[in-house]
């Protein structure tokens, strides 16, 4: 993902989280897909392994599309908070701008981070 791409994956995110759009971290995130309200998720690639671990089995069992996003610190940062693993997307339409921009998804089998061979 480029520079642009980002900030305006990063504009988005930020757009989400103010209209409610957009949910922040793995807890809320996990209650958000148990519940089928998750349309998408965006993982940041430097997060901890255990943070991962909690929520992306879940994500994948029940068929969310979870991106790679930009690192944890950036993620947080537009989501205003100073770090985050994983964002949530519940409002559809956000989902759709949000997929159009960003790279391939993340397939099942590849942990966040890991390049497509």
């Amino acid at each position: 993902m480029d520079t642009v791409q980002q900030r305006r994956l990063l504009g988005l995110i930020g757009l989400g989280v103010r209209g409610r759009g957009a949910i922040v971290g793995v807890e809320r995130v996990r209650d958000a897909a148990k519940r089928g309200k998750l349309y998408l998720a965006i993982a940041a690639p430097d997060a901890s392994s255990n943070s991962l671990d909690k929520v992306l089995p879940l994500l994948h069992a029940r068929g969310i599309t979870v991106v790679v996003g930009p690192p944890a610190a950036a993620l947080g940062s537009a989501a205003g908070r100073e770090t985050t693993t994983v964002v949530g997307i519940v409002d559809k339409g956000l989902a759709k701008g949000i997929r159009a921009l960003s790279p391939t998804p993340m397939s099942d089998g590849r942990r966040v981070g890991e390049d497509e061979g």
